[in-house]
């Protein structure tokens, strides 16, 4: 028995989806609109399983409008390029089942603006990717209120609904304790993975002359390479492409390798930076071109897993055993599902996730305590930046990050708390954290960001013996981590020149 599909009508509007606007669907719609912000993929997606099913009950062709705009903040040639190439596979794809694919990137600042209005002028009903982070919120928020068609926006950031979460949780074990108790109830169904596959609605004609007049989608020399036209656009270009491909078919080849040569080893290896380990799918997951669901139903079929394996009535909040799997597969669903799904629940529930004053009442008041400790170091951002430090570790990961756009996970902890140590004030470290993370990272602006960035100072965490500078949150340090991670390859790979 492994996780069952969602209904063929979509998503259940209790626990997954959210009306925006108080507009109503529009019985003479041409078609049903898919505003596709979040879940940047054609599969595994319960808002386009939401979509599809409007489409087949209307008897509509269905839109997917996806949009890359100039003004977020932090854009880049990076995280463009790796948006791009998720955009180029879903033209081909779409284009194979007869579905209308609007590509649409700015050219420059606030040339999209009113595209969705266009298009949701002729529509029956508009559903979009429900998402608690970054920018998104607002863009929601604004489009509801110039909208005069139904707006729904759809939950597939995680396996748990978001709307099942009844606090915002301040440790991991709390909130294993409450998937323990959930699980059985709403963990296990599964999205579609190729709605549009599935069929059932009208072919979709071509994009109206007026749109595409003034919103030509982007063009194949974008869409297929385009460092030439990249360089056109007002945007970051210090911070260029990763050799990491973006898009749906390169995360599953991640997973494909992470299934077949780290995952037998996770548990043991993944904080040893030489045994290249961990699973790598950040980038793919934040930029949803890959799902939880799709990564999760992988990884347990795998281990020939099902749901009566579960541990039910030991709600304990314990990381070993209650999945009944292998030890690599139980650490990775602790880290896939728990800790993946903490950070979405937090960012929902607390609006303010990014602040300062966000953080845990006792590790403000240690770190304050301690802000005018002495420092044997302190360091510009230009000398973070460009990892000019003291520290070949954090300089290793510092260049990785730049170049990769990932940082391995145990080393992303030190290069955190190493920040806090080499700056000026606690609000500092958390400002000099964002900007570097979210500047570099494939995967940065993410409630995952959020949440390693805030840990450091002491979310989701526990008080420790009081030392300088941290007080009683957990310190770490780059003699203890040469003890007890393996790091040769790494450093020499990333020692620089």
């Amino acid at each position: 028995m492994t996780p069952s599909r969602a209904p063929a009508t979509g998503p259940d509007e209790a626990d997954r989806v959210r009306l925006l606007n108080p507009a109503p669907i529009n019985p003479q719609g041409r078609h049903v609109l898919y505003w596709m912000v979040a879940n940047r993929r054609l599969g595994w997606s319960f808002s386009l399983d939401r979509a599809v099913a409007h489409a087949r009950r209307l008897r509509r062709p269905l839109v997917i409008l996806e949009g890359l705009r100039l003004d977020y903040p932090w854009a880049s040639d990076r995280h463009h390029r790796f948006a791009l190439d998720g955009m180029r596979e879903h033209r081909a794809v779409t284009a194979r089942h007869g579905v209308g694919y609007h590509p649409y990137v700015e050219p420059e600042r606030g040339a999209g603006k009113g595209l969705l209005q266009a298009w949701a002028e002729d529509a029956a009903i508009v559903v979009t990717d429900d998402s608690p982070a970054f920018f998104l919120p607002r863009m929601l928020r604004a489009a509801a209120d110039k909208l005069r068609v139904r707006l729904e926006a759809v939950d597939s950031c995680g396996l748990l609904p978001l709307a099942e979460s009844p606090r915002p949780f301040s440790a991991a074990v709390h909130f294993r304790r409450h998937l323990q108790r959930t699980v059985p109830e709403s963990l296990l169904a599964m999205p579609s993975p190729d709605p549009l596959g599935e069929g059932g609605f009208p072919t979709a004609p071509d994009l109206p002359n007026g749109i595409l007049e003034r919103w030509p989608p982007a063009d194949n020399r974008l869409l297929d390479g385009g460092a030439e036209e990249l360089a056109t656009l007002d945007i970051d270009h210090d911070v260029p492409p990763t050799p990491l491909r973006g898009g749906s078919g390169a995360g599953r080849e991640r997973l494909t390798a992470f299934l077949s040569a780290g995952l037998e080893r996770y548990a043991t290896e993944r904080n040893h930076p030489d045994a290249e380990v961990s699973s790598g799918l950040s980038p793919w997951l934040h930029w949803g071109h890959i799902s939880a669901h799709e990564v999760f139903h992988a990884v347990v079929d795998r281990a020939g897993w099902s749901p009566a394996r579960l541990e039910l009535g030991r709600a304990t909040g314990r990381r070993e055993g209650w999945w009944g799997v292998d030890p690599g597969t139980e650490a990775f669903l602790d880290q896939l599902v728990t800790w993946r799904e903490l950070g979405f629940v937090f960012c929902r529930l607390v609006p303010e996730y990014r602040a300062y004053e966000s953080l845990p009442a006792w590790a403000r008041e240690t770190l304050e305590r301690h802000a005018e400790d002495p420092r044997a170091h302190r360091y510009t951002l230009s000398e973070l930046d460009e990892a000019r430090t003291h520290d070949s570790i954090w300089n290793a990961a510092q260049r990785e990050l730049r170049q990769r756009g990932v940082v391995h996970n145990y080393l992303r902890m030190l290069w955190g708390k190493k920040i806090l140590e080499w700056t000026s004030h606690p609000r500092e470290a958390l400002d000099v954290m964002v900007h570097l993370n979210n500047r570099w990272a494939l995967d940065g602006r993410d409630p995952n960001s959020w949440s390693g960035i805030t840990w450091v100072l002491g979310r989701f965490d526990r008080g420790w013996p009081e030392r300088a500078i941290y007080g009683k949150v957990r310190s770490m340090s780059s003699e203890a981590t040469r003890r007890k991670v393996r790091l040769e390859e790494y450093l020499r790979r990333w020692r620089g020149t």
